[in-house]
């Protein structure tokens, strides 16, 4: 059996450029509101929406990685899944993807890239969407993602950059895929932790829709490969504040303080650290390792009014929507996150 895991370094949103490179590569790249841009990549939100015209915006974004697991079939609905999940952390409703493929033809075999795409088609279907086609190129490693098309109501749109002082943050996933994956890489994980990391990894957040129409939500961004610590910082800062998180009540997968204590992690790990350790405060020892983990189509961070904080909650009971209330935004403060 093909072990996909092995054809790469790292894997999932664990391969993404470090923070720091980011930025000095989009230095003088920003773009800002013109030919009917609303958000551009200056902020850093999940996705760039652009003025339709008719009280509706288009939401646009890709993403794409190396294999975080060695199943083609399920690393095509991860990279699928992790892809769509950007058009929801906006609040928008997917209607269209186009697919990303580089592929080591002489090293795997098509019918591989078959099964992967296999996999992002049936994730796809389930939100009745469609694969309308995309590009392929020759590639030393495995490479599959989608650009994924979708729309948005103007006034359901939610930034990262829009939270107030005041709003509680709830999360809608655990966190520690990173953690694990790099477990899984070693052949260590087990058979059950396997299971339920996979079906972690291709958990849509189709919730993001549901909330997005709700007014207590001021500000939304998926957890992905700068960890909990960077898109929380990411999402503090852009609306000019603190976050102020409860390390206790951040929920972690089965098995990953275990294997942190075992100093088991990504690469990315450290890279996160090391971009974003100035900003914060009250981190170490496991916290750094779990807080820092790269994650690979994470939960919703959700910034919320606590004064409607129940039309909030209803909704993801509702829906049966794992959630945790794990912290809140005060006002800015030397520090961007504080861990509590």
């Amino acid at each position: 059996m093909v072990k996909l895991t092995s054809y790469t370094k790292g894997g999932g949103c664990g391969c993404k450029l470090p923070p720091e490179a980011l930025g000095e590569i989009l230095a003088n790249q920003y773009s800002s509101n013109e030919f009917g841009l609303v958000v551009g990549n200056s902020r850093g939100d999940d996705a760039a929406i652009w003025d339709m015209g008719n009280d509706q915006y288009l939401v646009s974004t890709t993403d794409f990685f190396t294999p975080i697991v060695d199943n083609p079939y399920d690393f095509g609905r991860i990279a699928a899944a992790n892809s769509i999940s950007d058009v929801y952390a906006m609040g928008g409703t997917p209607v269209m993807a186009l697919s990303i493929l580089g592929w080591p033809t002489e090293k795997l075999p098509n019918s591989v890239a078959a099964e992967v795409l296999r996999g992002a088609r049936d994730i796809c279907a389930s939100i009745g969407i469609a694969i309308g086609g995309g590009h392929s190129i020759e590639n030393s490693e495995p490479i599959f993602g989608l650009s994924v098309n979708g729309i948005v109501e103007k006034k359901n749109l939610k930034k990262n950059t829009d939270a107030q002082e005041g709003d509680i943050l709830i999360l809608t996933k655990p966190i520690g895929s990173g953690i694990l994956s790099a477990a899984m890489k070693r052949g260590i994980l087990s058979e059950l932790q396997s299971e339920e990391l996979v079906e972690q990894l291709c958990k849509l957040n189709r919730i993001g829709e549901k909330l997005g129409k709700l007014e207590a939500v001021h500000a939304m961004t998926d957890v992905t490969g700068f960890g909990i610590i960077g898109h929380t910082i990411e999402l503090a800062e852009g609306s000019g504040l603190t976050a102020e998180l409860e390390y206790n009540a951040i929920p972690l997968l089965n098995g990953v303080a275990e294997f942190a204590a075992q100093m088991i992690y990504p690469d990315n790990t450290m890279r996160n650290w090391k971009a974003y350790n100035q900003k914060v405060s009250g981190i170490s020892g496991e916290s750094l390792l779990t807080l820092c983990d790269p994650q690979t189509n994470g939960g919703l961070l959700v910034s919320v009014d606590p004064k409607n904080i129940g039309s909030v909650t209803d909704v993801l009971e509702a829906s049966n929507q794992f959630y945790c209330i794990i912290g809140k935004l005060i006002a800015k403060s030397d520090k961007s996150l504080c861990i509590l």
